[in-house]
């Protein structure tokens, strides 16, 4: 038998291959023939909102490469607690997906004294979907025309500078007492019950500004009936590459409004891996961005590891301003 070193080598490689190929080949029960059946992403919220624009956008487009329908499951209730503990509830076969957000998986676990589920332990990251920075409007009239004007203010008339939101605990809300407590300066808030009322209250003249979401915001924006003074991201924003981000006055302000692709934890890792080749897929398909990128949202896409890492970070920094502005649990 030859001992040559070229030809060891040679042998190790192919049978290393060989491994490699039954692990793919073999990769469990789980995987085999999957997907057999429909998918469905859970989304916590009511049709028409941006989670569900984001689930059904990118379900469509997954639908058609994997040749199985994937139907949106809308559960409302409780801020998103609902669909999220169906969703941490589910069997992990890798045929129920979850449609996170940063009030579910970020904001939610400061703000509720029990929580049904653990963002962290109770999933399995896919992929960061979306990120989007809110945009601060303020009505037409407005004294101030630009953020530092703005700011000027508040921190020349303390308490009276009114910002509405789509409820205590909202993004909307969440982004006002950030910058209450990055920039100093002491703003009210005025919680509605959503965001149509918050933004028709910034219309009116009821309250003063607004952090509001891009893509309710730019046609009102358009016809004149708000004025966009900054963005509350840190890099410029596709919608609107020249307009100001906050961070450039105020150093350490960042707000995201995000969505992402997450499955039950304990889904097998060799179908979370078949699943994010899916929805990175998605997400760069020219169908999907460009309809995405209208609606005012920034497409991103990124490893598991990555949005696991983030959405740590985000709990983390929230947990701490809901602290700091003494928000009450409910």
């Amino acid at each position: 038998m030859s001992h040559h070193p070229m030809r060891r080598r040679t042998l190790a490689v192919q049978a290393g291959l060989a491994l490699a190929a039954f692990a793919l080949a073999a990769p469990g029960a789980h995987a085999q023939g999957w997907p057999a059946r429909p998918l469905r992403i859970i989304v916590p919220f009511a049709p028409g909102g941006s989670t569900d624009i984001v689930a059904r956008a990118l379900g469509a487009r997954v639908a058609e490469s994997l040749g199985q329908p994937v139907q949106v499951d809308n559960r409302a209730g409780a801020g998103g607690n609902l669909g999220a503990e169906v969703a941490a509830r589910a069997a992990p076969d890798g045929y129920t997906l979850f449609m996170g957000h940063v009030g579910t998986l970020a904001i939610n676990p400061a703000l509720y004294r029990k929580l049904p589920y653990d963002p962290i332990r109770d999933f399995t990251p896919i992929t960061l979907a979306i990120a989007s920075p809110l945009v601060l409007v303020v009505h037409p009239s407005f004294a101030a025309r630009s953020l530092g004007e703005m700011l000027a203010l508040a921190r020349s008339r303390p308490g009276e500078l009114t910002f509405s939101s789509a409820g205590t605990g909202s993004a909307s809300h969440l982004a006002g007492e950030l910058l209450n407590s990055v920039a100093k300066v002491r703003m009210l808030h005025v919680p509605y019950k959503g965001t149509g009322p918050a933004t028709v209250a910034v219309m009116s003249g009821e309250v003063t500004m607004m952090f509001s979401g891009q893509g309710t915001t730019w046609p009102l924006a358009r016809s004149g009936k708000l004025r966009v003074l900054a963005h509350t991201g840190s890099a410029p924003i596709s919608s609107a590459p020249d307009l100001p981000a906050v961070v450039g006055r105020v150093p350490g302000y960042e707000v995201i409004n995000w969505h992402g692709v997450l499955a039950p934890a304990g889904t097998p890792t060799e179908l979370i891996r078949r699943l994010h080749g899916e929805f990175t897929r998605a997400l760069g398909s020219t169908e999907v961005r460009s309809r995405l990128t209208a609606d005012g949202f920034e497409v991103v896409g990124n490893t598991p590891e990555a949005f696991a890492k983030f959405i740590a970070a985000e709990k983390d920094k929230w947990a701490a301003v809901i602290r700091n502005a003494a928000i009450p649990q409910e």
